[in-house]
């Protein structure tokens, strides 16, 4: 896959994301009302995205850890945010997977508050990753999640997942489709990262972007 998909990061970068993401990384616990949130002492990142589109795959690939984040052919699965802690330098949140159409309204509308109110009470929330199946691009559920994070004014990057299942050139046209969008998000990042969490393509690009989120070693 070529490399000129994904923006170029200084050698040095490179590696410190590779020595971030190499520290022992443990699950601490999940929670399903703010009140059983931990602490927010250090820099988080999290990792948002429609249901399977990839998060838990993505998780696992950045920390190199087959079964840190679990995964599931049953969209909609996760349906509470997990917090896993990297070396005391950086948490990392899995938020529930969204626009599962079987998932009942009345659900999909807590599991909506719920991540509004995370999204709004988190002070260290650095970044958000907006996770899109690389064979689909935006869809609507997406741009939904877009809008929330623009009103909440977190700051949120696009990572298209699963490019490994779409030919260079279709790939590049829906990169340049996302990117004309952004544009006209107020709280969007503009590079976009495109990863696969099968071959690893992309994976040293993330882990080189978030550790310049990190706290220093």
């Amino acid at each position: 896959m070529p490399d000129t998909l994904n923006p170029t990061f200084d050698p040095a970068v490179i590696e410190t994301g590779r020595k971030l993401f190499a520290q022992q990384c443990n699950f601490l616990l999940g929670v399903l009302e703010l009140a059983q949130m931990p602490d927010a002492d250090i820099p988080e990142i999290t990792f948002a995205g429609r249901s399977n589109v990839g998060k838990s795959s993505l998780i696992n690939a950045l920390t190199g850890r087959t079964n840190l984040a679990r995964t599931s052919v049953t969209p909609g699965r996760t349906q509470e945010i997990n917090f896993f802690d990297l070396g005391r330098r950086l948490t990392i949140t899995d938020l529930p997977g969204y626009g599962y159409a079987q998932a009942p309204k009345d659900k999909v509308e807590l599991w909506t508050d719920f991540i509004r109110k995370y999204l709004k009470g988190r002070p260290t929330l650095r970044r958000a990753l907006v996770l899109i199946d690389s064979r689909h691009g935006l869809k609507d559920v997406d741009r939904d999640i877009m809008k929330l994070m623009d009103d909440s004014a977190v700051n949120y990057q696009i990572i298209m997942t699963k490019a490994d299942k779409v030919k260079p050139g279709p790939l590049a046209a829906t990169r340049a489709a996302i990117a004309k969008e952004l544009a006209e998000h107020v709280a969007a990042h503009p590079e976009i990262l495109m990863t696969s969490s099968e071959d690893g393509f992309g994976i040293p690009e993330v882990r080189a972007a978030l550790s310049e989120l990190a706290l220093p070693a």
